[in-house]
């Protein structure tokens, strides 16, 4: 059960390794593109490649899903990427339903751990395999995996290196079931756990007041999807844009915070302590392009400013 790019790699190592997948279970095909024509999951299309039964429920308690899930006659159910199941879904197959979550639970439980992990400046991070219960990334702990966080992952790195660890671990955590070697652990409740909430708006917009390394760390973290996003005022012109890459500079200056101006082919906002030096950066309806490219052909003038 899985429906992004993240999931289809554990597909792959599952049927690889000739474990018999009876069904796939992925979100309907949406609209998508200028033309809004439909388009299958990324677990669809490789399901398809290879041949594997798909079912695409909209509503997961429908009767006539649960009767074709009951048909497949599965022994266990793999979730990665997926959505919330009911009890009825996840209680049915002998040997249960295990997730694959994408941080070391219980840290980061919910929608975006992989964002999250790099906006909070961790240097570490990991993957868990649980089995689920009736509440959110709360099941007993099957394994877990560290993953290192280097200064200069973002978001879309790091989020391949757990996909590669994570079908990995899945294989691992198969082969203890089959061999009925599964040392559960209970996850605490009570703690000062921090929480992967879901990215919208707000908390993906730049605060340039901020520290310096939680700006770095924010635009890191949502880099390439959803991506880091403010205000820009050039010429009288209002703009919003997105940054995917940013380095800080230490120097001393006296210009107010969110203050823009270009040196050579360098973007600079003044920050506290020095400069934010915007490398990579989307203006609207263009493509994302680096500094240099985009001072080609665009002209930043005295008054710029972001907030």
């Amino acid at each position: 059960m899985g429906t992004p790019e993240f999931a289809v790699e554990t597909l792959k190592a599952i049927v690889e390794n000739n474990y018999n997948v009876v069904g796939v279970i992925t979100a309907p095909d949406r609209p998508a593109g200028r033309g809004r024509k439909l388009k299958a999951s990324a677990v669809k299309e490789y399901a398809t490649t290879k041949g594997l039964k798909v079912l695409q429920p909209n509503n997961l308690k429908d009767e006539s899903f649960l009767e074709d899930l009951k048909s497949l006659e599965a022994n266990l159910q793999i979730v990665v990427a997926f959505r919330m199941l009911p009890k009825v879904v996840w209680d049915m197959p002998k040997y249960g339903t295990f997730n694959l979550h994408a941080s070391l639970l219980p840290e980061y439980r919910g929608a975006a751990p992989i964002n999250w992990a790099i906006i909070n400046g961790e240097s570490k991070t990991g993957i868990t395999t649980f089995f689920i219960d009736d509440k959110i990334d709360t099941g007993k702990i099957i394994l877990q995996e560290k993953v290192e966080i280097r200064n200069d992952d973002n978001a879309g790195l790091l989020h391949d290196k757990l996909m590669h660890s994570g079908a990995k671990l899945v294989l691992k955590t198969i082969n203890q079931i089959e061999e009925d070697n599964v040392s559960l652990i209970e996850q605490p409740f009570k703690g000062n756990f921090k929480t992967a909430y879901k990215l919208n708006k707000d908390n993906t917009k730049i605060d340039w007041n901020a520290d310096t390394q939680t700006t770095v760390n924010l635009i890191r973290g949502l880099s390439p999807y959803p991506t880091a996003w403010s205000f820009f005022k050039n010429n009288d012109e209002e703009h919003t844009i997105k940054i995917y890459e940013a380095k800080f500079i230490e120097e001393t200056h006296h210009h107010e915070t969110g203050k823009v101006k270009v040196e050579g082919s360098d973007i600079l906002v003044a920050v506290k302590g020095g400069y934010i030096n915007i490398k990579k950066i989307q203006l609207p309806g263009k493509k994302a392009m680096d500094s240099t490219s985009l001072l080609n052909g665009y002209t930043i003038f005295k008054d710029a400013k972001v907030y």
